[in-house]
Protein backbone atom coordinates (compact mmCIF):
# COMPACT_ATOMS: atom_id res chain seq x y z
CA UNK A 1 0.00 0.00 0.00
CA UNK A 2 1.22 3.61 -0.90
CA UNK A 3 0.62 6.01 2.03
CA UNK A 4 1.11 9.65 2.06
CA UNK A 5 0.86 12.77 4.73
CA UNK A 6 0.52 16.44 4.00
CA UNK A 7 0.60 19.60 5.47
CA UNK A 8 -3.49 19.17 4.95
CA UNK A 9 -5.70 16.99 2.65
CA UNK A 10 -8.85 18.28 0.64
CA UNK A 11 -10.81 14.62 -0.25
CA UNK A 12 -13.01 16.60 -2.67
CA UNK A 13 -15.80 18.15 -0.47
CA UNK A 14 -13.58 19.16 2.69
CA UNK A 15 -10.35 19.76 4.30
CA UNK A 16 -8.63 17.13 6.97
CA UNK A 17 -6.16 18.58 8.07
CA UNK A 18 -2.25 17.45 8.74
CA UNK A 19 -3.40 14.63 10.63
CA UNK A 20 -4.83 12.52 8.68
CA UNK A 21 -2.81 9.86 5.54
CA UNK A 22 -4.05 8.78 2.16
CA UNK A 23 -4.27 5.65 1.53
CA UNK A 24 -3.61 4.41 -1.74
CA UNK A 25 -3.11 0.51 -3.87
CA UNK A 26 -0.55 -0.52 -6.26
CA UNK A 27 -3.04 0.96 -9.12
CA UNK A 28 -3.37 4.43 -7.38
CA UNK A 29 -6.99 3.38 -6.36
CA UNK A 30 -8.19 5.14 -2.92
CA UNK A 31 -8.28 2.25 -0.09
CA UNK A 32 -8.63 4.79 2.80
CA UNK A 33 -8.22 8.35 4.10
CA UNK A 34 -6.91 7.40 7.40
CA UNK A 35 -5.83 9.36 11.21
CA UNK A 36 -1.62 9.25 10.35
CA UNK A 37 -1.59 7.23 13.52
CA UNK A 38 -3.16 4.40 12.01
CA UNK A 39 -0.26 3.63 9.27
CA UNK A 40 2.39 3.24 11.77
CA UNK A 41 5.52 4.90 10.51
CA UNK A 42 5.28 3.61 6.86
CA UNK A 43 4.52 6.25 4.99
CA UNK A 44 5.92 9.69 2.58
CA UNK A 45 5.37 13.16 4.08
CA UNK A 46 4.65 16.01 1.23
CA UNK A 47 4.45 19.88 1.53
CA UNK A 48 1.41 21.57 0.98
CA UNK A 49 -1.87 20.18 0.03
CA UNK A 50 -3.19 16.95 -1.66
CA UNK A 51 -6.54 16.98 -3.24
CA UNK A 52 -7.65 14.94 -5.92
CA UNK A 53 -7.27 15.74 -9.66
CA UNK A 54 -8.18 18.42 -11.60
CA UNK A 55 -11.47 18.02 -13.88
CA UNK A 56 -11.43 21.04 -16.82
CA UNK A 57 -15.33 20.96 -17.89
CA UNK A 58 -14.33 23.42 -20.46
CA UNK A 59 -11.39 23.82 -22.82
CA UNK A 60 -10.84 24.22 -26.71
CA UNK A 61 -7.34 21.81 -27.20
CA UNK A 62 -8.00 22.32 -30.75
CA UNK A 63 -7.33 26.04 -30.75
CA UNK A 64 -3.94 25.71 -28.70
CA UNK A 65 -1.86 27.36 -32.02
CA UNK A 66 -3.80 30.46 -31.49
CA UNK A 67 -2.00 31.26 -28.22
CA UNK A 68 -1.34 35.01 -28.01
CA UNK A 69 -2.35 35.80 -31.44
CA UNK A 70 -5.47 37.15 -30.34
CA UNK A 71 -5.33 40.90 -28.79
CA UNK A 72 -6.57 40.84 -25.18
CA UNK A 73 -9.83 43.25 -24.20
CA UNK A 74 -11.23 42.93 -27.46
CA UNK A 75 -14.67 41.83 -26.61
CA UNK A 76 -16.76 38.81 -27.63
CA UNK A 77 -17.62 39.28 -31.23
CA UNK A 78 -14.22 40.91 -32.15
CA UNK A 79 -12.48 38.20 -30.48
CA UNK A 80 -14.93 35.36 -32.58
CA UNK A 81 -13.73 37.23 -35.69
CA UNK A 82 -10.30 36.95 -34.60
CA UNK A 83 -10.43 33.13 -34.03
CA UNK A 84 -12.57 32.30 -37.33
CA UNK A 85 -10.05 34.32 -39.42
CA UNK A 86 -6.93 33.19 -38.39
CA UNK A 87 -7.57 29.50 -36.71
CA UNK A 88 -6.06 27.77 -39.59
CA UNK A 89 -2.49 26.41 -38.57
CA UNK A 90 0.19 27.08 -41.29
CA UNK A 91 0.76 23.05 -41.05
CA UNK A 92 -0.60 20.38 -39.95
CA UNK A 93 2.65 19.83 -37.72
CA UNK A 94 2.38 23.14 -35.68
CA UNK A 95 -1.01 22.27 -34.97
CA UNK A 96 -0.68 18.94 -33.47
CA UNK A 97 2.42 20.08 -31.55
CA UNK A 98 1.04 22.53 -30.27
CA UNK A 99 -1.92 20.19 -28.86
CA UNK A 100 0.62 17.57 -27.73
CA UNK A 101 2.26 20.12 -25.62
CA UNK A 102 -1.11 21.69 -24.50
CA UNK A 103 -2.45 18.34 -23.41
CA UNK A 104 0.85 17.66 -21.39
CA UNK A 105 0.79 20.75 -19.73
CA UNK A 106 -2.43 20.45 -18.10
CA UNK A 107 -1.68 17.19 -17.17
CA UNK A 108 1.64 17.83 -15.42
CA UNK A 109 -0.41 20.85 -13.44
CA UNK A 110 -3.50 18.25 -12.37
CA UNK A 111 -5.71 18.12 -14.36
CA UNK A 112 -7.05 14.38 -14.93
CA UNK A 113 -10.40 15.00 -16.61
CA UNK A 114 -11.27 17.40 -19.59
CA UNK A 115 -14.48 18.75 -21.26
CA UNK A 116 -13.25 19.60 -24.56
CA UNK A 117 -14.57 21.22 -27.13
CA UNK A 118 -14.29 19.83 -30.79
CA UNK A 119 -15.12 21.17 -34.34
CA UNK A 120 -13.15 18.93 -36.37
CA UNK A 121 -11.23 15.79 -35.40
CA UNK A 122 -7.87 17.58 -34.91
CA UNK A 123 -7.53 16.36 -31.51
CA UNK A 124 -8.41 12.75 -32.19
CA UNK A 125 -4.67 11.25 -32.07
CA UNK A 126 -3.27 13.06 -28.85
CA UNK A 127 -6.89 11.91 -27.19
CA UNK A 128 -6.51 8.22 -27.87
CA UNK A 129 -2.71 8.31 -27.40
CA UNK A 130 -3.14 9.58 -24.12
CA UNK A 131 -6.35 8.24 -22.94
CA UNK A 132 -4.55 6.32 -20.14
CA UNK A 133 -3.73 9.41 -18.40
CA UNK A 134 -6.42 11.97 -19.20
CA UNK A 135 -10.10 11.13 -19.32
CA UNK A 136 -11.42 12.83 -22.34
CA UNK A 137 -14.88 13.73 -22.78
CA UNK A 138 -15.38 15.56 -26.40
CA UNK A 139 -18.33 18.06 -27.13
CA UNK A 140 -18.50 18.12 -30.66
CA UNK A 141 -20.05 21.80 -31.48
CA UNK A 142 -22.43 22.19 -34.03
CA UNK A 143 -23.64 25.97 -35.30
CA UNK A 144 -25.39 27.44 -37.86
CA UNK A 145 -27.34 30.68 -37.75
CA UNK A 146 -29.46 30.14 -40.86
CA UNK A 147 -32.57 28.26 -39.96
CA UNK A 148 -33.06 26.60 -43.71
CA UNK A 149 -29.20 24.71 -43.47
CA UNK A 150 -29.76 23.65 -39.81
CA UNK A 151 -30.04 19.62 -41.34
CA UNK A 152 -26.66 20.03 -42.98
CA UNK A 153 -25.12 22.25 -40.31
CA UNK A 154 -26.07 18.80 -37.97
CA UNK A 155 -24.89 16.06 -40.26
CA UNK A 156 -21.47 18.08 -40.83
CA UNK A 157 -21.18 18.15 -36.68
CA UNK A 158 -22.39 14.40 -36.85
CA UNK A 159 -19.71 13.28 -39.13
CA UNK A 160 -17.01 14.88 -36.99
CA UNK A 161 -18.61 13.00 -33.71
CA UNK A 162 -18.30 9.63 -35.25
CA UNK A 163 -14.49 9.80 -35.77
CA UNK A 164 -13.97 10.61 -31.94
CA UNK A 165 -16.69 7.52 -31.20
CA UNK A 166 -14.86 5.09 -34.05
CA UNK A 167 -11.38 6.24 -31.94
CA UNK A 168 -13.73 4.99 -28.97
CA UNK A 169 -13.81 8.51 -27.29
CA UNK A 170 -16.29 9.90 -25.24
CA UNK A 171 -18.03 12.44 -26.81
CA UNK A 172 -21.26 14.22 -27.53
CA UNK A 173 -22.85 16.74 -29.93
CA UNK A 174 -23.56 20.16 -28.06
CA UNK A 175 -24.79 23.68 -29.56
CA UNK A 176 -21.92 25.97 -29.40
CA UNK A 177 -23.60 29.31 -28.18
CA UNK A 178 -27.14 30.84 -28.59
CA UNK A 179 -25.65 33.48 -30.97
CA UNK A 180 -24.85 31.20 -33.33
CA UNK A 181 -27.66 28.02 -33.47
CA UNK A 182 -30.95 29.08 -35.31
CA UNK A 183 -34.21 27.96 -33.56
CA UNK A 184 -34.45 24.65 -35.92
CA UNK A 185 -31.19 23.48 -35.29
CA UNK A 186 -31.67 23.89 -31.58
CA UNK A 187 -34.60 21.54 -31.77
CA UNK A 188 -32.65 19.16 -33.84
CA UNK A 189 -29.87 18.85 -31.33
CA UNK A 190 -32.82 18.42 -28.62
CA UNK A 191 -33.98 15.39 -30.19
CA UNK A 192 -30.73 13.76 -30.45
CA UNK A 193 -30.76 9.95 -28.49
CA UNK A 194 -28.09 9.26 -26.15
CA UNK A 195 -26.30 12.30 -26.46
CA UNK A 196 -24.76 12.75 -22.57
CA UNK A 197 -24.10 16.30 -20.92
CA UNK A 198 -25.12 18.94 -23.47
CA UNK A 199 -22.40 22.08 -23.24
CA UNK A 200 -23.17 25.46 -24.17
CA UNK A 201 -21.20 29.05 -24.00
CA UNK A 202 -23.63 31.27 -22.02
CA UNK A 203 -23.51 34.94 -21.95
CA UNK A 204 -20.05 35.58 -21.99
CA UNK A 205 -20.88 39.32 -23.19
CA UNK A 206 -23.06 41.94 -23.23
CA UNK A 207 -23.54 41.56 -26.70
CA UNK A 208 -25.59 38.32 -26.54
CA UNK A 209 -28.06 39.60 -23.98
CA UNK A 210 -28.64 42.65 -26.02
CA UNK A 211 -29.17 40.45 -29.53
CA UNK A 212 -31.81 38.61 -27.96
CA UNK A 213 -33.68 41.87 -25.92
CA UNK A 214 -33.54 44.10 -28.74
CA UNK A 215 -31.73 42.35 -32.13
CA UNK A 216 -28.94 44.82 -31.94
CA UNK A 217 -26.00 45.57 -30.87
CA UNK A 218 -22.33 44.30 -32.03
CA UNK A 219 -23.44 40.39 -33.55
CA UNK A 220 -25.16 42.28 -35.84
CA UNK A 221 -21.69 43.50 -37.55
CA UNK A 222 -20.45 39.94 -36.83
CA UNK A 223 -22.98 38.22 -39.06
CA UNK A 224 -22.62 40.63 -41.63
CA UNK A 225 -18.94 40.95 -41.68
CA UNK A 226 -19.28 36.70 -42.23
CA UNK A 227 -22.38 37.15 -44.45
CA UNK A 228 -24.45 35.30 -42.61
CA UNK A 229 -28.50 34.72 -42.27
CA UNK A 230 -28.81 35.17 -38.59
CA UNK A 231 -32.16 36.37 -39.30
CA UNK A 232 -34.06 34.18 -37.34
CA UNK A 233 -31.95 34.73 -34.03
CA UNK A 234 -32.78 37.03 -30.98
CA UNK A 235 -35.52 39.43 -31.00
CA UNK A 236 -36.73 37.24 -27.86
CA UNK A 237 -37.38 40.33 -25.41
CA UNK A 238 -35.58 38.40 -23.14
CA UNK A 239 -31.99 37.87 -21.92
CA UNK A 240 -30.14 34.46 -24.18
CA UNK A 241 -30.60 31.69 -21.43
CA UNK A 242 -34.43 31.83 -20.80
CA UNK A 243 -34.65 32.40 -24.68
CA UNK A 244 -32.64 29.20 -25.79
CA UNK A 245 -32.90 26.64 -22.32
CA UNK A 246 -36.39 25.69 -23.31
CA UNK A 247 -35.06 23.94 -26.16
CA UNK A 248 -33.48 21.24 -23.79
CA UNK A 249 -37.13 19.50 -22.41
CA UNK A 250 -35.60 16.02 -22.52
CA UNK A 251 -33.92 16.20 -19.06
CA UNK A 252 -30.69 16.41 -20.02
CA UNK A 253 -27.74 17.81 -18.18
CA UNK A 254 -26.67 21.03 -19.23
CA UNK A 255 -23.17 22.23 -18.52
CA UNK A 256 -23.60 26.26 -18.99
CA UNK A 257 -20.15 28.28 -19.69
CA UNK A 258 -19.25 31.75 -18.42
CA UNK A 259 -21.81 32.61 -17.40
CA UNK A 260 -20.21 36.08 -17.22
CA UNK A 261 -23.43 38.24 -17.77
CA UNK A 262 -25.63 36.09 -16.06
CA UNK A 263 -28.74 37.53 -13.65
CA UNK A 264 -30.81 35.98 -11.39
CA UNK A 265 -33.46 35.71 -13.68
CA UNK A 266 -31.82 33.78 -15.69
CA UNK A 267 -30.55 31.07 -13.25
CA UNK A 268 -34.28 30.77 -12.18
CA UNK A 269 -35.05 29.98 -15.67
CA UNK A 270 -32.22 27.52 -15.79
CA UNK A 271 -32.97 25.77 -12.77
CA UNK A 272 -36.73 25.66 -13.72
CA UNK A 273 -36.17 22.69 -16.21
CA UNK A 274 -35.97 19.19 -15.58
CA UNK A 275 -32.63 18.10 -15.69
CA UNK A 276 -29.43 18.65 -13.97
CA UNK A 277 -27.98 21.77 -14.82
CA UNK A 278 -23.96 23.24 -14.06
CA UNK A 279 -22.40 26.63 -14.04
CA UNK A 280 -18.79 26.75 -15.39
CA UNK A 281 -16.16 29.56 -14.49
CA UNK A 282 -13.17 30.58 -17.11
CA UNK A 283 -12.51 33.41 -15.01
CA UNK A 284 -9.19 34.01 -16.76
CA UNK A 285 -11.03 33.86 -20.15
CA UNK A 286 -13.51 36.20 -19.06
CA UNK A 287 -11.04 38.67 -17.94
CA UNK A 288 -8.80 38.22 -21.51
CA UNK A 289 -11.80 38.30 -23.37
CA UNK A 290 -14.13 40.86 -21.85
CA UNK A 291 -12.29 42.81 -18.95
CA UNK A 292 -15.26 40.92 -16.82
CA UNK A 293 -15.93 38.35 -14.63
CA UNK A 294 -19.00 36.18 -13.48
CA UNK A 295 -21.16 36.96 -10.23
CA UNK A 296 -19.98 34.49 -8.19
CA UNK A 297 -21.45 35.83 -5.10
CA UNK A 298 -25.17 35.42 -6.91
CA UNK A 299 -24.42 31.97 -8.35
CA UNK A 300 -23.53 30.95 -4.61
CA UNK A 301 -26.56 32.59 -3.45
CA UNK A 302 -28.70 30.55 -5.64
CA UNK A 303 -29.88 27.02 -3.98
CA UNK A 304 -29.60 24.68 -6.38
CA UNK A 305 -26.34 26.03 -8.39
CA UNK A 306 -23.83 24.02 -8.56
CA UNK A 307 -20.12 25.44 -10.07
CA UNK A 308 -17.11 23.61 -12.25
CA UNK A 309 -14.11 24.99 -13.88
CA UNK A 310 -12.56 25.11 -17.05
CA UNK A 311 -9.85 27.17 -18.84
CA UNK A 312 -11.57 28.00 -21.93
CA UNK A 313 -8.47 27.94 -25.01
CA UNK A 314 -4.72 29.35 -25.45
CA UNK A 315 -6.03 31.85 -27.67
CA UNK A 316 -8.47 33.36 -24.77
CA UNK A 317 -5.89 32.22 -21.84
CA UNK A 318 -2.50 32.29 -21.18
CA UNK A 319 -2.55 28.59 -19.73
CA UNK A 320 -4.43 25.75 -19.04
CA UNK A 321 -4.47 25.45 -15.53
CA UNK A 322 -7.59 25.18 -13.39
CA UNK A 323 -4.99 26.19 -10.30
CA UNK A 324 -4.21 29.47 -12.22
CA UNK A 325 -8.32 30.01 -12.51
CA UNK A 326 -8.60 29.33 -8.54
CA UNK A 327 -5.69 31.58 -7.83
CA UNK A 328 -7.43 34.71 -10.09
CA UNK A 329 -10.95 33.60 -8.43
CA UNK A 330 -8.99 33.61 -5.06
CA UNK A 331 -7.74 37.27 -5.75
CA UNK A 332 -11.45 38.84 -6.96
CA UNK A 333 -13.41 36.79 -4.40
CA UNK A 334 -11.28 36.26 -0.85
CA UNK A 335 -14.32 35.88 0.99
CA UNK A 336 -15.12 32.43 -1.05
CA UNK A 337 -12.98 29.78 1.00
CA UNK A 338 -10.22 27.01 -0.97
CA UNK A 339 -11.98 24.53 0.46
CA UNK A 340 -15.09 26.02 -2.20
CA UNK A 341 -13.17 26.53 -4.46
CA UNK A 342 -11.81 23.12 -4.93
CA UNK A 343 -14.27 21.39 -4.97
CA UNK A 344 -15.75 22.97 -7.48
CA UNK A 345 -12.19 22.48 -9.35
CA UNK A 346 -12.79 18.60 -8.30
CA UNK A 347 -16.07 16.46 -7.27
CA UNK A 348 -18.41 18.89 -9.09
CA UNK A 349 -16.53 18.77 -11.95
CA UNK A 350 -16.67 14.94 -12.26
CA UNK A 351 -20.34 15.38 -11.38
CA UNK A 352 -20.77 17.31 -14.36
CA UNK A 353 -18.93 14.85 -16.79
CA UNK A 354 -20.91 12.46 -15.48
CA UNK A 355 -17.96 10.60 -14.31
CA UNK A 356 -18.04 11.18 -10.27
CA UNK A 357 -17.64 7.01 -10.14
CA UNK A 358 -14.02 6.76 -10.63
CA UNK A 359 -12.73 10.77 -9.98
CA UNK A 360 -13.35 14.04 -8.48
CA UNK A 361 -13.05 12.77 -4.88
CA UNK A 362 -10.75 10.49 -2.29
CA UNK A 363 -13.57 7.55 -1.66
CA UNK A 364 -12.51 4.40 -1.48
CA UNK A 365 -12.33 2.40 -4.55
CA UNK A 366 -11.92 5.77 -6.51
CA UNK A 367 -9.05 6.46 -9.16
CA UNK A 368 -9.09 10.25 -9.02
CA UNK A 369 -5.52 10.77 -9.39
CA UNK A 370 -3.67 13.20 -6.63
CA UNK A 371 -2.29 16.45 -7.46
CA UNK A 372 -0.11 18.67 -4.66
CA UNK A 373 -0.22 22.61 -4.32
CA UNK A 374 2.47 24.14 -2.82
CA UNK A 375 2.17 27.72 -2.77
CA UNK A 376 1.52 28.96 -6.16
CA UNK A 377 2.07 25.79 -8.02
CA UNK A 378 -0.19 22.73 -8.82
CA UNK A 379 1.23 19.57 -10.26
CA UNK A 380 -0.05 15.98 -10.77
CA UNK A 381 1.82 13.60 -8.38
CA UNK A 382 3.10 9.58 -9.18
CA UNK A 383 2.27 8.35 -6.21
CA UNK A 384 4.70 5.32 -6.93
CA UNK A 385 7.44 7.48 -7.17
CA UNK A 386 7.25 8.84 -3.73
CA UNK A 387 8.54 5.30 -2.51
CA UNK A 388 11.64 5.09 -5.75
Amino acid sequence: MIKITADDIFDGRKFHGPDRALVLDEHATVSALVPRSWVGEDFVKVDGILCPGFINTHCHLELSHMKGSVPEGTGLPAFLTAVMENRTPPAADVLHSAIDAAAEAMRQEGTVAVGDIANTAATVSVKRRTAHQTEWHTFVECMGVADAFAPQRLEHSMAVLAQFRQAQLPAALVPHAPYSVSPTLFRLINGLKSNGTISIHNQESAAENELFRHKTGPFLQFYRHFNMDASSIGGTASNSLPAFIPYFDQGQTMLLVHNTFTNRQDVEAALAREGETYWCLCPNANLYIEGMLPDVDMLLEMPGVTITLGTDSLASNHQLSIWREIETLRGKFPHIPLETMLQWATLNGAMALGIDDRFGSFEKGKTPGVVQITGNTSRILDPKSLFA
